[in-house]
């Protein structure tokens, strides 16, 4: 599993947007200059997040784009899902591949089956409110 630049960039959109959320929606422009990220590229992603329902968009005067829910109800999981083109560590687990021909005596797919159950289920288990920043001072304590 290689997560792209565009799935990186949609976790940073979402935090973003979460981070900054309010009555109205935020401009594109907005995100992509906090973020340093091309409005063109970012357009894009925002398209994908739209479509899927993640974001609301609106055009025109006082435009842009907002949250469909709370930043607890967004996993970096999902999120990857509709930005990635898999999240599985080997091809043969991905759900549109034919099935190999050497499924029932491979040793190795209990294997790799674990290590996709664990992927899934680790990504799953963090949401974007889990990533956001910290409100409050002293919370940036590092050891």
């Amino acid at each position: 599993m290689l997560v792209s630049t565009k799935g990186r960039y949609a976790l940073r959109i979402m935090i973003d947007l979460a981070e900054h959320q309010s009555d109205r929606y935020i401009p594109l422009k907005e995100t992509a200059e906090r973020q340093e990220i091309s409005e063109k590229y970012l357009e894009g992603i925002l398209k994908i997040l739209v479509k899927h329902k993640f974001l609301k968009g609106l055009r025109g005067k006082g435009g842009g784009y907002r949250l469909t829910k709370s930043p607890e109800q967004y996993t970096v999981g999902s999120i990857l899902r509709i930005t990635e083109p898999s999240l599985s560590p080997v091809a043969c687990l991905d759900s549109d591949q034919d099935s190999c021909p050497r499924k029932s005596s491979c040793r190795t797919l209990p294997m790799w089956q674990g290590l996709d159950k664990v992927i899934n289920e680790y990504l799953d288990s963090i949401t974007i409110a889990d990533l956001m920043r910290p409100d409050q001072p002293g919370d940036d304590y590092v050891i």
